[in-house]
């Protein structure tokens, strides 16, 4: 049987309570953001040496999936709707609202916090572009480290600079103008050999919202270096990523993961779920997927996955991909009920510090060349507290 996930630590800096269950207040309560999960899922976070952040918009959180002394724990941060999510051995980027956030991992600084000796990164808030609300989808790091974006109101692919709220470096050839009208729903990004390669979207439409009219087998994917459309008729295919030398889809219309066959432009259903697929990130032979439940609403009517499964779930599932069997699951029982992004990151018990946290006052990281002028007793594995 599932077990209930432990909530996540609260953060002494935040004016809110971060745990899954609110202490009683005589202020209004927010629905208590509660999950399960099975036995199998903390012993393979263990294992790996891993932990997931996950976006939910839908919610306003990044929640950090950890391992806890043979339980999971999740700890929800609060963010303005959180959707893609991009990390690399230092960096985490998140796409909001308005807004791309960047942290970084400041390994000093992880000791320190309470309980002393429980975490192994420390991701702090570095820098905010303000895009305007462009309706981020996901994020990617090319080789030489920037930071493309996946524009969905505008249907572009874009980087960012400080003097623009974004860069639009690339958008699908049928769409005749740069305009804030989502007229395609270009969502996903795959990044290959270092560079932008794969996107999908949910129609090949040039009218503002124009995909929503076939979003039940509209989707397609293309190849952005030949602007050619590789495969048409998915079911609003989301999350395109290149591992192992294959290319794999979310068909969340299907609520599936699937492989797709470049030379004969087909694709392949490695596994149903029971939720609209979202979010997936890799690590040996596991696929780490999001799913959501989805809304009774116009916009998710008449795809398959509502046909076929009446009660979806929201969570986070663990997928062999060579068997597609589910080896695990974090399924969410109130409070989160869709989930964009899932994102591996490679350490055991991160934290990862909200905006308001009064800690940010007090670390500080300065150039290995200005350390020869903090005190010793100051001095911290280039920390200064």
């Amino acid at each position: 049987m599932p077990k209930r996930a432990q909530a996540g630590h609260p953060n002494p800096g935040s004016s809110k309570n971060q745990d899954a269950n609110p202490k009683p207040s005589a202020e209004p309560q927010t629905i208590p953001l509660t999950s399960v999960f099975t036995n199998t899922l903390p012993n393979i976070l263990h294992q790996l040496g891993i932990s997931l952040a996950v976006s939910t918009y839908q919610a306003g959180k990044v929640i950090l999936v950890r391992h806890d002394n043979g339980v999971i724990n999740t700890h929800f941060r609060n963010f303005g709707k959180p959707m893609g999510i991009a990390a690399d051995n230092s960096r985490l980027t998140i796409g909001g609202q308005n807004t791309v956030w960047t942290y970084r991992n400041l390994p000093a600084v992880a000791p320190k916090l309470e309980p002393v000796g429980k975490h192994d990164a420390a991701y702090l808030p570095r820098q905010i572009h303000v895009t305007g609300d462009i309706d981020i989808h996901e994020l990617g790091y090319a080789s030489d480290g920037e930071l493309w974006l996946v524009n969905t109101r505008f249907c572009t692919l874009c980087t960012i600079d400080p003097d623009h709220s974004f860069n639009p470096r690339w958008r699908p050839p049928f769409v005749t103008a740069l305009a804030p009208q989502d007229r395609c729903h270009l969502n996903g990004l795959a990044i290959v050999d270092g560079k932008p390669r794969y996107v999908t979207a949910l129609g090949e439409t040039d009218t503002p919202g124009g995909w929503r009219e076939n979003k039940r087998s509209g989707g397609l994917l293309m190849d952005v270096t030949t602007n050619e459309i590789l495969l048409r008729g998915l079911s609003m295919p989301h999350s395109p990523r290149w591992y192992q030398n294959k290319l794999w889809i979310l068909e969340s219309g299907e609520g599936s993961l699937a492989v797709v066959d470049l030379e004969t432009r087909t694709w392949k259903t490695v596994c149903q779920l029971p939720g609209f697929t979202r979010g997936i990130s890799f690590i040996g032979p596991l696929a780490f997927i999001g799913l959501s439940q989805v809304r009774e609403s116009a916009v998710f009517s008449g795809i398959p996955l509502v046909e076929r499964i009446q009660e979806r779930t929201c969570g986070v599932w663990c997928v062999n991909i060579n068997t597609g069997e589910t080896l695990g699951f974090l399924r969410f029982e109130s409070g989160v009920q869709e989930i964009f992004a899932v994102q591996i990151l490679p350490a055991r018990f991160p934290e990862m510090l909200e905006w308001t946290d009064e800690r940010l006052k007090t670390s500080y990281v300065v150039p290995d060349e200005a350390l020869k002028d903090v005190s010793t007793e100051r001095r911290e594995s280039k920390t200064v507290e």
